[in-house]
């Protein structure tokens, strides 16, 4: 029956997804909303029309370029990826040279923008005096609060990304539509407003692992919250460490548990993964969008069908050869000992010599379209070779280095637990047993610099190295280079300023309320 839901959920988020693709997302236009009231009270006429609703707002990640571009930001400003490619000014990112005209800069922002002003429309259409003078009362009542709690999470994750990425967004709420231009906010503010929005939804979300796949419980909201405060000091200049460890301790405490092999985290049936996973962005083939997981299956280079279970790869993006050398090795391409170590060597070469040819620096086979058994998903599109791979964006293995972190910055928790729950991560990844004690580390080797090698080693590709190396002071600044930082070849410290993406010039002209960042 759970199979069924799930599928429910994603039909409708498809199909109404549909109806809301073509809204523009510039803060501008937040008045092209439609506010035909009779529509909307057909629309939610029901407790279904509003689940419908509910996953049009969460399928908006799915079918808007957000992920891919998003991944682009996060991972090819870093030691992590170089392209191939030059498509939207990919290479931009690695030299450092992006600008406000940068088009994934404008994706993810138009994106993120375009999901809260959909969020902002189902928190109306859900207020209780609504929904009580639409005759909803009891456990539809209550369901429909469930559903709005659900779709703040939503909105606070999209306002994270934006403070994250951008420092200073624009800020509409439910308040805005139809309203004109939203104020900016600066970044201190729209810490507080999303801590604020987390903390005051938490009693109304679903317990933890209780609800549907794809939906968000109380673990996604304190694993949101564990994040936030990890990154405070940079946010807004005031280290919230206690709480980083305090939320983290929530998550851990609520039942999960890794998943015993590593290999299995991005596979096409990984939505079996439900011990690990907090919170997910859901891609099923018959979707046919090529800005998903399907972009992190076929992308890296070199990497055969066989092996991604789709097709052969586009050649795009590969690792620097700093980060094949945070793995340990026997012979110079045997990472046998660390099985996550899952590098695609052949007609490769390690160093990155010339930053667009695709056979300098190794390819990578974590994303793989195939089941636990090795077989290959089945197709239903009109390709024949789309994703079926789910996107965690929080998964249990990033809270405790989020807890063993916290602990080690001076945060409130267990020294003991937090060399525990690394050892956990490093069994699984040396063993295919969270508990086997290969690959365990001692107390003296757990460090902060061991901690940012180990979160590369096991978030790899995962949208989360450049707000890492920010948080160690290391994107920017001289003292960590890699292969093409700023356009080099043996990479160069490059201006501060690049620690944020600037508003996309679009918006920037359009919004008298907004102010440039520095030097962009």
């Amino acid at each position: 029956m759970k199979n069924l839901k799930n599928r429910y959920f994603n039909k409708f988020a498809a199909t109404l997804l549909l109806l809301v693709i073509s809204l523009n997302s510039c803060t501008g236009d937040l008045e092209k909303l439609p506010t035909n009231i009779e529509t909307n009270n057909d629309q939610f006429a029901t407790v279904d029309g509003y689940k419908q609703a509910l996953a049009s707002a969460f399928g908006n990640l799915v079918y808007s370029p957000f992920l891919r571009n998003f991944w682009k930001m996060q991972e090819h400003t870093t030691d992590m990826a170089v392209s191939t490619w030059n498509v939207d000014s990919d290479r931009t990112f690695h030299n450092f040279e992006y600008s406000a005209d940068t088009p994934a800069i404008t994706y993810v922002y138009e994106s993120a923008l375009q999901t809260i002003t959909l969020a902002n429309n189902f928190i109306i259409e859900s207020d209780p005096g609504t929904v009580s003078e639409r005759g909803f009362s009891g456990a539809d009542a209550d369901d429909i609060a469930q559903f709005q709690a659900e779709v703040k999470f939503l909105r606070a994750y999209c306002y994270w990304v934006l403070m994250d990425l951008y420092g200073n967004p624009p800020h509409p709420t439910e308040t805005d539509l139809g309203g004109g231009f939203p104020e900016q906010i600066q970044r201190a503010d729209l810490f507080n407003w999303i801590e604020a929005e987390l903390t005051g939804i938490e009693g109304a979300l679903a317990d933890p692992r209780t609800n549907e796949r794809g939906r968000a419980d109380k673990a996604a909201a304190w694993a949101l919250l564990s994040r936030l405060y990890l990154n405070a000091e940079v946010y807004i200049g005031t280290a919230r460490y206690d709480d980083a460890a305090n939320y983290a301790s929530k998550v851990i405490n609520a039942g999960y548990a890794l998943e015993q092999n590593y290999q299995w985290l991005m596979l096409g049936d990984n939505e079996l993964n439900t011990n690990e996973f907090i919170w997910t962005i859901n891609y099923e083939s018959m979707f046919e969008t090529w800005d998903g997981t399907n972009f992190l299956t076929v992308g890296p280079c070199g990497v055969t069908a066989e092996v991604t279970g789709s097709v052969s790869s586009w050649s795009m993006y590969r690792f620097t050869q700093q980060i094949a050398d945070l793995f340990p090795t026997t012979t110079a391409t045997n990472w046998d000992d660390d099985k996550r170590a899952m590098f695609w060597t052949d007609g490769q070469q390690l160093e990155v010599e010339v930053l667009n040819d695709a056979t300098h620096g190794y390819g990578g086979y974590k994303y793989r379209n195939v089941k636990r058994d090795g077989s290959r998903m089945p197709q239903n599109n009109t390709y024949g070779n789309l994703s079926d791979i789910d996107f965690p964006v929080f998964r249990l293995a990033e809270v405790y280095l989020t807890y063993a972190e916290a602990v080690l910055r001076g945060g409130n928790g267990n020294r003991a637990d937090a060399l525990m729950y690394v050892n956990f991560i490093r069994g699984r990844a040396y063993d295919n047993n969270p508990s086997s004690t290969l690959g365990n580390i001692t107390d003296a080797e757990l460090t902060l610099d061991f901690i940012l090698d180990e979160r590369a080693r096991e978030l790899y590709w995962e949208a989360q190295r450049r707000t890492d190396l920010i948080r160690f002071d290391k994107l920017t600044t001289g003292d960590y280079l890699w292969a093409w930082k700023g356009g080099v070849k043996e990479g160069r410290p490059v201006d501060a300023k690049y620690k944020l993406f600037p508003i996309p010039t679009s918006d920037y002209l359009a919004n008298p309320n907004l102010e440039q960042i520095d030097g962009f």
